[in-house]
């Protein structure tokens, strides 16, 4: 029980860092509000930055949501914000439920993109449950590929009640989940950077193009940027 406890306690107060840290980003106007979206996913930080770390994420992965709790915020404070580097995130599809979650943090402006990517990361332990728990019948709907399967994912894992708190009413919602295009690009990327980089588990890390062997948390990626920095 004390374990469960300090397990808690920690990942609330990531959790903490991570909101205070976005309190900081939007009052300070730094890099990190710069946003912009590029061909495989969003691009945050000074352009002109000389180093580039692209993010490979996938948003049903628990080992990339507790990155973005406990990696995100540090790498934005000490290295994005400044204008040391610019950090592309790039949504890495490994199914159904992926493909609609990584729609839905695209959804609308760019600037709208990091605060949706952070909310699906932090809220993943209510949705990914449920997620885990469907029946075969569910996943082959959610999977056949038309909007109604994905606006039945949407619905079952609450999705539509999240969207609202970042201002997107459900017929913004429901358009975005319709753009068969987009759906069928955030699929042919991932294909792509599978066979560019050679991407197998996520979160995976480049650097200026290169991918980091074995780096895949914030421990080992801090220790691989003091090497550029």
């Amino acid at each position: 029980m004390k374990s469960m406890k300090t397990k808690l306690k920690k990942t609330l107060d990531l959790v903490a860092i991570v909101i205070g840290a976005a309190g900081t980003i939007a009052a300070t106007g730094n890099w990190n509000t710069k946003v912009v979206e590029t061909e495989r996913g969003h691009l945050v930080g000074n352009p002109e930055a000389k180093t580039t770390l692209t993010e490979f994420v996938s948003y049903t992965c628990p080992h990339c949501a507790h990155f973005a709790i406990e990696g995100e915020a540090p790498l934005q404070m000490a290295y994005v914000g400044p204008g040391k580097m610019k950090m592309e995130i790039r949504p890495y599809i490994r199914n159904v439920v992926d493909l609609v979650a990584s729609r839905l943090v695209q959804c609308g402006p760019e600037k709208k993109f990091l605060q949706n990517h952070t909310m699906f990361m932090i809220r993943q332990s209510s949705w990914l449950p449920i997620a885990q728990k469907a029946t075969p019948a569910q996943l082959q709907r959610w999977a056949r590929g038309d909007a109604a399967g994905f606006r039945e994912a949407a619905s079952a894992l609450g999705f539509y009640d999240m969207m609202k708190t970042r201002g997107y009413d459900n017929v913004a919602v429901d358009t975005c989940l319709a753009d068969k295009a987009a759906m069928d690009k955030l699929v042919a990327n991932t294909l792509d950077d599978a066979k560019t980089f050679g991407v197998k588990s996520t979160p995976s890390f480049a650097v200026d193009g290169k991918l980091l062997p074995g780096v895949h948390g914030w421990p080992a990626l801090q220790k691989a940027l003091s090497t550029n920095f």
